[in-house]
């Protein structure tokens, strides 16, 4: 067994950090949203989903090449 194999089994020996304080919210929670919140979003994922959106043509050749 190698130096390096030793060193990584070492690391791999301990637990991660804990993660960081600022990762934690203070504060009131968020409301749950009420069912008519609920339906609102659903039908405007639904249309959401249905449309298209017009995509922008892109180049197929990069500007000096294309000049």
């Amino acid at each position: 067994m190698s130096s390096t194999d030793r060193d990584v089994d070492h690391a791999l020996a301990y637990p991660e950090p804990p993660a960081s304080p600022l990762w934690y919210r203070h504060g009131a929670k968020a409301r749950p949203l009420t069912p008519a919140q609920q339906r609102r979003n659903r039908e405007l994922l639904d249309i959401a989903q249905r449309t298209t959106r017009p995509r922008s043509p892109r180049p197929t050749k990069p500007q000096a090449e294309a000049n």
